[in-house]
């Protein structure tokens, strides 16, 4: 069985950083055809995808929302994903989802209904 467990969220003041990760037990995230990533959701708001990763080749692709602030990452060997957030802004405040689905990196992020796995989400709160 699958299981994903995002932790990391917290309370930050706009401008700082925040780094989640998402631990994957069950799941061979090193498969060439594997991606992850995370989606986010804000209060009112409908889930948007925020970055995707092949979890065999590394190769990345982020939202408009999230380019040149955060970063997406893989630990195969531990095999954990992570999201390095710099530059926070409020608009960025949002339970953050990771998931996992075998699925084109250039549509992963809008394939949000169609994901393999879920975890519970971590949330995160940035304050002006």
């Amino acid at each position: 069985q699958v299981h994903l467990v995002e932790v990391g969220g917290g309370s930050v003041q706009a401008g700082g950083s925040l780094r989640l990760s998402c631990a994957a037990s069950g799941y061979t995230s090193s498969s060439r055809r594997n991606c992850m990533g995370w989606f986010r959701q804000a209060p009112g708001k409908e889930r948007e995808g925020v970055a995707a990763i092949y979890t065999g080749s590394g190769t990345a692709f982020y939202a408009d929302s999230a380019k040149g602030r955060f970063t997406i990452s893989k630990d195969n060997a531990k095999n954990t994903l992570y999201l390095q957030m710099n530059s926070l802004k409020p608009e960025d405040t949002a339970m953050y989802y990771c998931a996992a689905g075998r699925y084109p990196l250039s549509v992963w992020l809008y394939l949000s209904d169609s994901m393999d796995y879920w975890g519970k989400g971590t949330l995160v709160t940035i304050s002006s």
